[in-house]
Parts: structure tokens; C-alpha cells; sequence
């Protein structure tokens, strides 16, 4: 997949745990390791806007994206 999650590299920066991530964002921390191994589908706005206001900082630093093939130019939206 190319979209990255870098979740626990934030995490372990911020020397803070999943299960309190977990509390503060009031998310399950079961729902918080999917996101973090990258295999979440999607996730909402808002659960990304608590994110990044506990662990201040930027959407940018949690997610990343990596194109499949590194030779194809990434295309705008």
C-alpha cells in the first residue's frame, strides 16, 4: 500500500504508549494497532485531529505516501 503509517515512530519520539494514546483520544486501543501496523482502511477526520493534538504535530508526520512504483510521477488531484 502506498500510504506509510509512522504512528509508532511518532509515538516512540513522544516516549508515550498505544494504551494511553488510546485513552487521551478516547479511541479502543485495539482500533489504535490497526491503525498503527497499517492495516486500517481508512480513518476519520476528527479521530486524526485528536491524534495530532495529543502528540502535537502534523497529519504529514503520522502518515506518509510511497508511490508503488518509484519510476511513475505522482500525479495532482
Amino acid at each position: 500500500m502506498p500510504i506509510t503509517v509512522n504512528l509508532d515512530v511518532v509515538l516512540a519520539q513522544r516516549k508515550m504508549r498505544l494504551n494511553t494514546l488510546a485513552e487521551l483520544v478516547d479511541i479502543t486501543p485495539q482500533n489504535l494497532s490497526v491503525l498503527k501496523t497499517g492495516k486500517a482502511k481508512a480513518i476519520r477526520f476528527d479521530t486524526l485531529e485528536k491524534i495530532c493534538e495529543v502528540l502535537a504535530c502534523q497529519p504529514g508526520d503520522i502518515l506518509a505516501y510511497t508511490p508503488d512504483e518509484p519510476n511513475l510521477p505522482a500525479t495532482e488531484i
